[in-house]
């Protein structure tokens, strides 16, 4: 199953990233989060899995 990753900025989605697993794609939405906010104005992230659902999320003003 693939997760993906989606990045939002205060207009929407930015990019998007896929991994195989779900640990994986979890790591890095939290270890790239204040990188992101920093240099690409990033919101919030979210990891979802191929039919939608939401596995986690994290945002921040």
């Amino acid at each position: 199953m693939a997760y993906t990753v989606i990045w939002y900025d205060r207009r929407g989605v930015t990019d998007k990233t896929v991994f195989d697993a779900e640990k994986a794609a979890k790591d890095h939405a939290i270890s790239m989060f204040p990188t992101r906010k920093g240099d690409d104005g990033v919101v919030s992230v979210e990891v979802r899995k191929d039919n939608g659902t939401v596995v986690f999320s994290h945002a921040e003003n």
